[in-house]
C-alpha cells in the first residue's frame, strides 16, 4: 500500500471514528408537526427524543394537553440549548432534559420515541427498543428505516421529500 493510501485509509477510518450516531440537522416545524400526527398522541403519553439537539420535537409535543417529554442528548451544549428554548417556549417544566448515550439512558415509561438518527445507528438500537419498550409503544423515526422491521406507515414530508416511519412496539411472542 502507497503512503497516499495509507494516508486514505487512515483518514477514512477516522471519519468512521468520529461521526456522531446522531449528526444534528434542523428538522423543519412542518415535518416536526407531521411526525407527530403519525405519532397519534394522546394526554397521558411520554415522548422521548434521542438525541433530542434543540427540543423542537418534544417542545411540540409538549405542547399537546397532557403530554410530557424527554429529551436525551449527549452533547451538553445541545441539551442546554433545548433547555434553554424550552424555557423560552414557556414549556420546561413538562419536559426531563437528560444528558446521557442514547444506548444507555433508560426509556422504559416512554410511549412514544423519535429519532432522526443514521440508518446504523437506528439498527443498533432496535434490539432495544424492542427488548424496553412496552408493547404498543409507538416509535417515529425520520429519514431512515429499522432494516427488516417493517413500518407500519410511512409518510414523505417536505421539498426535497423525507420519509417518515411509524412502528408500533408489539406484544412479546408466546415461547413455544
Amino acid at each position: 500500500m502507497s503512503a497516499a493510501e495509507l494516508a486514505l485509509a487512515s483518514g477514512l477510518a477516522l471519519l468512521f471514528v468520529q461521526l456522531p450516531d446522531a449528526p444534528y440537522e434542523e428538522t423543519p416545524p412542518e415535518i416536526v408537526e407531521r411526525m407527530l400526527h403519525l405519532a397519534d398522541l394522546h394526554p397521558g403519553d411520554v415522548v422521548y427524543d434521542l438525541g433530542c439537539g434543540d427540543g423542537r420535537i418534544v417542545i411540540a409535543a409538549v405542547r399537546r394537553p397532557g403530554v410530557r417529554g424527554v429529551c436525551v442528548e449527549l452533547d451538553p451544549a445541545r441539551l442546554k440549548w433545548a433547555r434553554e428554548v424550552a424555557e423560552n417556549a414557556g414549556v420546561s417544566s413538562l419536559i426531563r432534559f437528560v444528558q446521557g448515550d442514547l444506548f444507555e439512558v433508560p426509556i422504559q415509561d416512554a410511549t412514544v420515541v423519535t429519532l432522526y438518527l443514521l440508518r446504523p445507528t437506528n439498527l443498533r438500537l432496535r434490539p432495544r427498543l424492542l427488548r424496553e419498550l412496552r408493547p404498543g409503544t409507538r416509535v417515529i423515526s425520520l429519514r431512515f428505516d429499522m432494516g427488516n422491521w417493517e413500518a407500519e406507515r410511512t409518510e414523505q414530508v417536505g421539498d426535497p421529500p423525507r420519509t417518515i416511519y411509524r412502528w408500533t412496539i408489539p406484544e412479546p411472542r408466546p415461547v413455544r
